[in-house]
């Protein structure tokens, strides 16, 4: 059930239970939903169908129930952004890095990784 779509509150969700993992329903929704006006019944709610799709896990600790990522947001980020890329911007990068370069905010550690990533590009296709 892996390849289950996420919206962007599901993965803001996912973002927030990866940076406190082992959370309750209870902490969730008094850091997460509370900031985003959500009542308890649908943090729980989107918690379960996280779960559902498989990318969070829970245990029964002291009396309730912990949740966690089960694989790191990493593979869910990978997803949304494919889909941002097919969907809004009919498959073409180009729009992203003209922004990006427009928005002149990127750190030095950020465009260290984007430079990185370029290397690794050009590698592949000589590669072919």
């Amino acid at each position: 059930m892996r390849n289950k779509t996420v919206g962007d509150q599901e993965l803001a969700l996912l973002q927030h239970i990866e940076e406190t993992p082992k959370s309750s329903v209870a902490e969730v929704c008094a850091v997460y939903g509370e900031s985003r006006g959500l009542a308890r019944s649908t943090v729980l709610t989107m918690m379960e169908r996280l779960r559902a799709k498989g990318y969070l896990t829970r245990r029964h600790v002291d009396g309730m129930y912990r949740y966690s990522v089960t694989n790191g947001s990493g593979e869910v980020m990978t997803g949304a952004v494919a889909r941002f890329v097919e969907k809004t911007l009919q498959g073409s990068v180009s729009p992203f890095v003209a922004w990006m370069s427009e928005r002149g905010q990127v750190s030095d550690s950020e465009l260290a990784e984007l430079e990185a990533l370029v290397d690794t590009l050009q590698s592949r296709r000589k590669g072919r």
